[in-house]
């Protein structure tokens, strides 16, 4: 059975293609996988992108609106105090009582950081994974 070189080379069994022609096409395949996976890549850490910029947005919004309370509240509690005791001491009390907070906070944010993971493209490692497993059984496969 006579080939023509006009068919294309995937019209061509692979029984019946040189060793080059089989490297070739793995090579352009493998450029294409890679290439996919880079734009996989791309796309989805610009979705986690956009989400965490809206979410440093709102929690900025909710930052600027809770200091503001807070000065209220700091106002309230230090007028509060002051019909018990002297102005100067309750605005120290209301100090120290914030103080106490930030650093109760200060030590579970530390920790919250420290135990969250890099923000790594999950979707795009696992396809890799998937890709490097089938090509190992495609060899397997190839040489048995």
């Amino acid at each position: 059975m006579s080939v023509s070189n006009s068919s294309p080379p995937e019209a061509i069994s692979p029984a019946e293609r040189s060793i080059s022609e089989l490297l070739q096409q793995l090579t352009e395949q493998t450029t294409r996988l890679a290439q996919k996976e880079v734009e996989l890549a791309k796309a989805e850490m610009a979705v986690k992108g956009k989400r965490i910029g809206m979410g440093v947005g709102a929690f900025s919004a909710a930052g600027l609106l809770a200091l503001l309370a807070l000065g209220a509240l700091t106002a309230a509690a230090i007028l509060a105090l002051a019909t018990a005791m002297a102005a100067w001491l309750a605005a120290l009390i209301v100090t120290s009582v914030y103080l106490l907070i930030a650093a109760g906070l200060s030590l579970l944010g530390r920790s919250k950081v420290e135990a969250a993971t890099p923000p790594v493209p999950e979707q795009t490692t696992e396809s890799v994974k998937e890709d490097v497993r089938q090509a190992k059984q495609k060899l397997k496969e190839g040489r048995a």
